[in-house]
């Protein structure tokens, strides 16, 4: 399994756990004092070779249940550990002991990049901790084959069956991402973007295989080209936490800001129990920005009244609709515009929020903002139609608001 560029993937309910895999053979050095025994660890674990921490992080975790960082190691060795072994339910326990020194590691402050995606990751993982690559016997044994020889570095013998399960069942995602993988941890980066596309061509609405594409490519100095894979990545998967966090690290390593969207409505629009709409503005604003919330506000009320109801016939209890806010936005900007054009230098001009509003409605990106932006679960359920019509909309909406595109290199 993976995550992040912890090279090491395999499959968990559909989900990615990392890991990364090294050679057995290290001995726990309990006699060492508990600082020469940790950098020993650590540098077994900066040469991915989690197999030979094993011990040593079983010692030290031991003796200091309180080092997050040896709880999150350690739990990465026994996730290594677990697709070595032949028993499903002895593997199993691995994966559960490691959940737990992940969510360990995070009640002590450990909040790095690889163990809140672990974490994220690992919320699918069954009550047993039994891990299938594929419903398929024949495409499942040819993936855990794969996983055998990764786990013991022998790269060809891991493509081999690798593109064996892709032989058995060519829309198998996770088959072409592990060649990927497999072609990165040889240092092969040309083949390995070819698979990671392949990867994605399979299953454009996965984020993995463009994150780590554009993970690979960041590492290259390649900024713009992982620019445009990460904005892919959010565009497939807009609601997993992952590639956003993929996308800030993106952000840091290529020095560059991200810009935060977000429309504050100045008020509220609350069903009282009694067929009636209480519309709530915010105190001490200025009639004009009030007057641009009532109209938002004035058309969710529609929206809670009959308007929902009529739009959506099949559904029986009303939720929040992008559609919905898309109109009570326009509606706003649309009072926005108009009452701007009486003051020119009025309180409408000056309110950065409103203004940020009028940007999205010149630009016609309120579907995208709203969609990525300012969802909440109701949104969220018309994410996937919305993104088979206008995934090049979404993708123009990241483009022009979100991610700025890094500065040329001389």
């Amino acid at each position: 399994m993976r995550a992040d560029r912890c090279k090491r993937a395999m499959l968990v309910a559909l989900l990615l756990i990392a890991v990364v895999i090294g050679s057995a053979g290290a001995q726990t050095t309990s006699g060492d004092d508990y600082a020469t025994e940790r950098a020993k660890a650590v540098a077994l674990a900066k040469q991915h070779s989690w197999l030979d921490a094993l011990p040593l992080f079983e010692d030290l975790a031991a003796k200091n249940p309180k080092d997050a960082y040896v709880l999150e190691c350690l739990a990465q060795s026994l996730l290594a550990h677990s697709v070595t072994l032949q028993d499903p339910e002895a593997a199993g326990k691995d994966r559960i002991r490691a959940k737990a020194l992940l969510e360990a590691a995070q009640q002590l402050g450990d909040h790095s990049q690889l163990v809140e995606n672990l974490l994220d990751t690992l919320k699918g993982l069954p009550q047993n901790g039994d891990v299938n690559y594929a419903e398929n016997s024949d495409v499942n044994a040819a993936m855990k084959a794969g996983e055998a020889a990764f786990a013991k570095k022998d790269f060809e013998e891991a493509i081999k069956n690798y593109s064996h399960a892709l032989q058995l069942d060519p829309t198998s995602y996770w088959a072409a991402l592990f060649v990927g993988d497999s072609y990165f941890s040889e240092q092969k980066f040309p083949q390995a973007g070819e698979w990671y596309d392949r990867a994605a061509r399979i299953d454009p609405n996965r984020e993995t295989a463009y994150r780590y594409h554009a993970d690979m490519l960041t590492k290259q100095g390649e900024c713009g080209a992982a620019r445009t894979l990460n904005i892919e990545a959010i565009v497939a998967e807009p609601y997993n936490p992952i590639p956003w966090r993929g996308l800030v690290a993106w952000a840091n390593t290529c020095h560059v800001s991200l810009q935060r969207v977000h429309v504050e409505t100045g008020g509220s629009a609350t069903p009282n129990g009694e067929n009636k709409i209480t519309i709530t503005l915010a105190p001490n604003q200025p009639a004009d920005i009030s007057a641009v919330w009532f109209g938002y506000n004035g058309t969710r009320a529609l929206w809670l009244g009959e308007r929902f109801k009529k739009e959506f016939p099949k559904e029986t209890q009303y939720r929040h609709t992008p559609a919905e806010e898309r109109d009570a936005l326009t509606a706003a900007a649309k009072v926005a515009e108009e009452t701007a054009r009486k003051s020119a230098n009025g309180a409408i001009a000056k309110d950065a929020n409103i203004q940020l509003l009028l940007r999205l409605y010149h630009a016609q990106m309120i579907e995208p903002y709203v969609l990525l932006n300012g969802a909440d679960q109701g949104i969220t359920l018309d994410y996937p139609v919305y993104r088979a019509e206008n995934r090049a909309k979404l993708v123009q909406y990241l483009n022009e608001f979100v991610v700025p595109e890094p500065a040329k290199t001389p």
